[in-house]
């Protein structure tokens, strides 16, 4: 399956930000600090379970069910 990366982090960023631009970026931002740079990321990027690993991290740390 490919894309599973974006989808995770398009529910981690819409879940913090709630439809707020200035959230969107600050979630962003504190994701490329966490080392996941979310533009990197497309629906036809291939799945790396160290990668979908490191998200699902963070989601947890954040308190986000993914």
């Amino acid at each position: 399956m490919k894309g599973t990366a974006k989808k995770l982090l398009d529910k981690i960023i819409e879940n913090r930000a709630k439809g707020n631009p200035t959230l969107v970026k600050a979630t962003v931002t504190k994701l490329a600090l966490k080392g996941i740079q979310v533009e990197k990321y497309t629906a036809t990027t291939p799945d790396d379970p160290a990668v979908i690993a490191k998200i699902k991290e963070v989601a947890k740390d954040w308190g986000i069910a993914v």
